[in-house]
């Protein structure tokens, strides 16, 4: 069953996901990440969040060429072919 993970996302990084040009996050796997999980994004200044937060969903993931335990999430802010029609947010 898929889940929901909230995630700190800086503000650099968060921008290039919001445009598209950005379509992976590198992330530690201690949440057991699987595909068609969903990453709320919170935009997170260094110090607190800023109240920006972009959805996306895991399309794939990999952990050739990682450290060991972190992994390479795939991901789209498209979600109808993977867990219906839930919407963007970003407010």
């Amino acid at each position: 069953m898929a889940r929901i993970h909230n995630l700190k996302v800086l503000p650099e990084y968060f921008e290039e996901q919001m445009a598209g040009r950005k379509r992976f996050e590198i992330r530690k796997n201690d949440r057991d990440y699987q595909v068609g999980d969903q990453l709320n994004l919170r935009e997170w200044d260094g110090k607190k969040y800023t109240g920006f937060c972009w959805i996306v969903w895991i399309t794939y993931m990999t952990d050739y060429q990682q450290k060991p335990g972190y992994v390479v999430l795939g991901t789209t802010s498209e979600n109808h072919d993977l867990l219906g029609d839930y919407g963007h947010n970003h407010d």
